[in-house]
């Protein structure tokens, strides 16, 4: 497919290590590596170009290859390896923010028979076909990049079209969901940013529903339905991702890392950490400082 084309060489073209661009909220990824990494998405629609990724999340597994489109909805912490990455043929994806501000209008203007209903809360993921439209979207928007006078412009117009296509698609109810003030998601979201902010801290399903502005087992639903996990699978995983990090300055403190992060048991610290990553803190730590790419670079979900 031509378009398609055109979008792995403008990728090739204007990637960077870390992602950004000149046009706010457009970010490209190439990856020459099928090494698995961790990483904690944020809201986005990523296109994949060339090359195909797949995502654990929870206990499913998620693949999407060229031509087709994820989306996620929230903040989630996934297990992720590019398939057949190379030098040679290194995968190629756009990814696009996905801002509550922008969806918001849109959902208005849907019409009632377009507008994609979701009765309990999408999950946080899914996969779709990128239709030829929304492709030849996404290649307009990356011509942007070598006409940049004309971007402040026509970059938020394009970057309309694109959640048009998508939201009056098969997956729009999750796209709709983040546009809209008073959805599940939005509710979930806000104890997921609490998670986050406060992963070491103990806590309550009763006080993460009271949050959530809804009752433990409609709470406790709702979140598996977004994330595939229970909140506290959720704050576990959190942890040693955050664990990971602080181990990559502090390989030999690990205990004092384990306890930062809210461990108060450095045998069950040690434990987990394995059953997560494959090796025990230290000698993990060890070999992350020893990569020539350090854990730090930012991946597309």
């Amino acid at each position: 497919m031509r378009t398609l084309d055109e979008i792995r060489g403008l990728i090739t073209t204007h990637a960077r290590s870390d992602q950004q661009t000149s046009i706010d909220g457009l970010l490209l990824s190439k990856v020459e590596t099928d090494a698995p990494h961790y990483s904690l998405t944020e809201p986005l629609l990523v296109l994949m170009a060339q090359g195909g990724k797949q995502l654990l999340l929870g206990d499913q597994i998620f693949e999407y290859r060229s031509g087709q489109y994820l989306v996620v909805t929230t903040d989630l912490p996934v297990t992720g390896h590019f398939v057949e990455a190379s030098p040679q043929t290194p995968s190629l994806g756009i990814g696009l923010v996905l801002r509550p501000s922008v969806v918001a209008p849109l959902v208005l203007e849907a019409p009632a028979g377009r507008r994609s209903r979701t009765t309990n809360g999408p999950p946080g993921l899914a996969i779709g076909e990128a239709a030829p439209e929304l492709l030849d979207a996404f290649a307009r928007m990356l011509r942007l990049l070598d006409n940049p006078a004309d971007a402040p412009v026509l970059a938020p117009m394009i970057e309309r079209e694109i959640l048009w296509r998508v939201l009056t698609g098969p997956h729009g109810g999750m796209i709709r969901q983040i546009g809209l003030a008073d959805s599940g998601l939005t509710h979930i979201n806000r104890v997921i940013r609490w998670i986050r902010g406060n992963y070491a801290e103990p806590m309550r399903i009763e006080d993460l529903a009271r949050l959530a502005g809804m009752s433990p087992s409609a709470f406790h639903r709702q979140f598996r339905a977004v994330t595939t996990m229970s909140p506290l699978q959720f704050q576990k995983r959190i942890r040693l991702q955050e664990a990971r990090s602080l181990l990559v300055a502090r390989p030999h403190d690990v205990a004092g890392v384990g306890h930062l992060v809210g461990y108060d048991s450095p045998s069950q610290f040690n434990r987990e950490y394995r059953r997560l990553f494959g090796a025990p803190p230290g000698h993990d730590a060890a070999r992350l400082r020893e990569e020539t790419q350090p854990q730090g670079v930012r991946h597309l979900p």
